[in-house]
């Protein structure tokens, strides 16, 4: 059975930072792409950031120097280290997994539950 756990949410005033976590388990083989999106309270869920197998990473233009994705293959776990946190960066915060091969098979794209984030003073 494969799960992506998320981790590290929280409150943090304005400017301050937060590293969240994903980790996929289920005898991971491999993962093709991790993601990172949001959604904030009566909005479309939309696309933080992503990483290849290989580091390739891409960002919403929002949080784009400010935000900085990573990923560690050996682990299947992805990261997301959130620094300079603004109040409008308050979501639930969901990783997914595209192209994941386990022992039990293949899935094309896996959810995580999500992780709440709020920046306020």
């Amino acid at each position: 059975q494969v799960q992506l756990v998320e981790s590290g949410g929280g409150l943090v005033q304005p400017g301050g930072s937060l590293r969240l976590s994903c980790a996929a388990s289920g005898s991971i083989l491999s993962v093709n792409v991790m993601n990172w999106y949001r959604q904030a309270p009566g909005k479309q869920r939309e696309l933080v950031a992503g990483i290849t197998s290989g580091g390739s990473t891409n960002y919403a233009g929002s949080v784009k120097g400010r935000f900085t994705i990573s990923r560690d293959n050996a682990k299947s776990t992805v990261y997301l280290q959130m620094n300079s946190l603004k109040p409008e960066d308050t979501a639930v915060y969901y990783c997914n997994a595209e192209g994941i091969f386990y022992r039990g098979g293949y899935l094309s794209l896996y959810w995580g539950q999500g992780t709440q984030v709020t920046v306020s003073s």
